[in-house]
C-alpha cells in the first residue's frame, strides 16, 4: 500500500512539474510580445551627435525615435536677422510661449540652450510633412521678406531659423524642440533633458 502511495505521489509531482513547464512554455510567447523589441529599444534610445564638424550655416539631420531631427549651426548674421523687430512682427509665436512646442530651457527667442545651435524635429506641425532647409535670403520663389528658414512644400508653411512659424500659415505652431542636453562642448545628446 505504501508503495502505491509513493508511486501516486511521484506521478502527481511529475504531472505538476510537466504541467507547470507546459504552462510557462505556452505563456512565454504572450509575455515576450509585451516587451519592446531590440529595434524598438534602440529607436527610443537617446542619440549622441558630434556638433564640432558642423560648419557655420550648415545643418545635419539625425534620426531619433523614427523622426528627423535637425541640428543647425547658426551664423551671427542668421541670429541677427532673426531678432529684428520687422522679422519678429511676422511670427505667430516669437517668444515661444506655447509650452508644448519646446522644453522650458528652450523657451526663448533662439529656442535653444546655446544660441549658435538649433535642435528641432524636422516635421511640419500642420500635417507632418518634412520642410526644406532654405537658408538663402530673399529667394525669388519665397519673396523679399524671406530671412532664411524652413519651407514646407506640402501646404506652404514657413518657419524661421529658430523653427518659429510665420503668421497666416497653415501650421498652427512652431517646430517641436526635442529634449536634449550638452554632454560636452561639442557633443549633444538628443532624447535626454539637461541635468537640473
Amino acid at each position: 500500500m505504501t508503495r502505491d502511495k509513493d508511486r501516486r505521489r511521484f506521478l502527481v509531482a511529475t504531472t505538476m512539474v510537466v504541467g507547470g513547464a507546459g504552462t510557462v512554455a505556452a505563456l512565454w510567447p504572450f509575455l515576450a510580445s509585451m516587451w519592446p523589441s531590440e529595434k524598438a529599444r534602440v529607436a527610443g534610445a537617446p542619440v549622441t551627435v558630434d556638433i564640432s564638424r558642423i560648419e557655420p550655416g550648415q545643418q545635419i539631420t539625425v534620426e531619433w525615435r523614427g523622426r528627423p531631427v535637425w541640428v543647425l549651426r547658426r551664423t551671427p548674421e542668421m541670429l541677427a536677422a532673426m531678432e529684428t523687430p520687422a522679422h519678429r512682427a511676422r511670427l505667430r509665436d516669437p517668444d515661444s510661449e506655447l509650452a508644448t512646442q519646446q522644453p522650458p530651457y528652450a523657451r526663448n527667442a533662439t529656442r535653444s540652450i546655446h544660441p549658435e545651435h538649433l535642435v528641432v524635429i524636422g516635421i511640419c506641425t500642420h500635417l507632418g510633412c518634412v520642410p526644406t532647409f532654405r537658408p538663402d535670403l530673399a529667394p525669388e520663389d519665397l519673396g523679399p521678406e524671406w530671412d532664411g528658414g524652413y519651407f514646407c512644400p506640402c501646404h506652404g508653411s514657413r518657419y524661421d531659423l529658430a523653427g518659429r512659424v510665420y503668421k497666416r500659415m497653415p501650421a498652427p505652431s512652431n517646430l517641436v524642440v526635442p529634449p536634449y542636453r550638452y554632454v560636452a562642448d561639442s557633443i549633444v545628446e538628443i532624447g535626454v533633458d539637461p541635468d537640473v
